[in-house]
């Protein structure tokens, strides 16, 4: 055996994912409140990808308030950048990785070994460079979340599903297309649904629900203890995280977990993060009149950046929510905890911790946001623990200076 791989069959290595520098900041607000691999694209987020391929303990290297949340091994590990969407075969390149290399994609850092102490990823650099034989799926801007997703539902179907045996679907009523792609773990419920998924795979979790009259075209992803509501059109390359609930029309977007959409609108070409809620009516643009390129507000430069793209709609940042008849504008930035309610189109930058609308805006004060946020917690039965309290009064003073009407109140 080559001592240059000891390393990689030692029992105790684990799997390190870190926060890319140059990737984090074109990620918020989503990174705001998670490390770059929590972030769900396609039916599991990517720490959960890495799990699954390789078996190994995974754990973060990522902002020091996010920490405690989110821990580092103290052990040897296998530093794997946290925007790297794995595909088949990435595994085994990473397992015939020598301690002294490190695995680029050009410029960008993808993998290397780390030491027992060593959090300091600066002396990966030192190492015999190694380059990825193939371009790796990376995510770096948040629309990569919504544009990878149906490539991303594929490869996880795959992986999920693999020497697997599908529940069967028990309705009578409820009518099926390409039934080699769905996929429906136990526990899940389908009354008079129509499902399609000639176009790509439907992977429906457990303990799921799908009401009567719901209309999902692949490849769709419904993941643990959801629900999608009566009438509910879901179009493809959409993902429903673990216990949202979802109603209206749905077209290419992501929804983390933990939030809502119960009711008619239109969401499409969207992220929306965590303990999320959208009232009744909300209704995103994703296409501008003209056809123009969307551009979003960008983190990185304080200011709006175009992303290429004609379709974009919704990014939607952990713990915010909207009234009823919100109506957001093409390529709208919600940052964290905001509150938007009113009449009118609000602003497509909203800053985290906003309460109001197209009116204007004041702050959510922290002791009011918490109110709220034990009350959503307390629902789902879960516990506003002081380690969540503790990110989010970070990620409140560090998104004050976007809140400019507190320079001039």
């Amino acid at each position: 055996m080559d001592s240059g791989r000891l390393f990689y069959f030692c029992p105790m290595m684990q799997v390190l994912l870190f926060d890319d520098p140059a990737i984090r900041g074109s990620l918020l607000p989503f990174t705001f409140t998670r490390p770059v691999a929590d972030i769900r694209v396609g039916i599991l987020k990517i720490s959960e990808k890495w799990k699954k391929l390789s078996g190994a303990e995974i754990s973060y290297l990522t902002q020091d308030y996010l920490q405690k949340k989110f821990p580092a091994t103290s052990l040897k590990a296998l530093a794997i950048n946290g925007a790297w969407m794995p595909q088949k075969g990435d595994w085994e390149i990473l397992q015939n990785l020598k301690e002294t290399e490190a695995l680029f994609s050009g410029k960008t850092l993808l993998a290397g070994y780390i030491g027992e102490t060593e959090k300091n990823l600066s002396t990966l650099a030192e190492k015999d460079v190694v380059q990825l034989p193939h371009e790796p799926a990376l995510l770096q801007k948040t629309w990569n979340i919504f544009q990878f997703n149906a490539s991303e539902i594929r490869k996880d179907f795959e992986l999920i599903t693999h020497g697997r045996v599908s529940q069967k679907i028990q309705d009578q009523h409820t009518i099926v297309y390409g039934a080699e792609n769905i996929f429906i773990e136990e526990g899940a419920k389908i009354k008079a649904a129509v499902l399609n998924a000639e176009a790509g795979p439907i992977y429906i979790g457990k303990n799921t629900e799908i009401q009567e009259g719901s209309l999902i075209r692949g490849p769709f992803a419904l993941c643990e203890g959801s629900t999608i509501n009566m009438g509910a059109k879901l179009r493809g390359d959409t993902t429903v995280g673990p216990y949202s609930k979802v109603g209206g029309e749905v077209s290419n977007s992501v929804i983390f977990g933990y939030s809502n959409k119960g009711h008619e609108g239109f969401l499409g070409n969207s992220v929306i993060g965590e303990w999320c809620n959208l009232g009744a009516d909300t209704n995103t643009s994703n296409l501008k009149n003209n056809y123009a390129p969307v551009k979003v507000w960008d983190y990185t430069k304080g200011g709006f950046s175009n992303t290429g793209l004609q379709f974009c709609g919704l990014m939607m940042g952990d713990h915010s929510k909207c009234g009823i008849n919100t109506m957001f504008n093409t390529g709208t930035v919600v940052g964290v905890g905001a509150n938007i309610f009113g009449d009118g189109f609000p602003r497509n930058f909203i800053p985290s911790f906003s309460w109001g609308g197209a009116a204007g805006f004041t702050t959510f004060s922290i002791p009011k946001f918490e109110e709220t946020a034990k009350a959503v917690f307390g629902r789902r039965g879960k516990e506003w623990t002081e380690e969540e309290k503790e990110i989010l009064a970070r990620v409140f003073e560090l998104t004050k200076s976007y809140r400019i009407w507190d320079k001039t109140s």
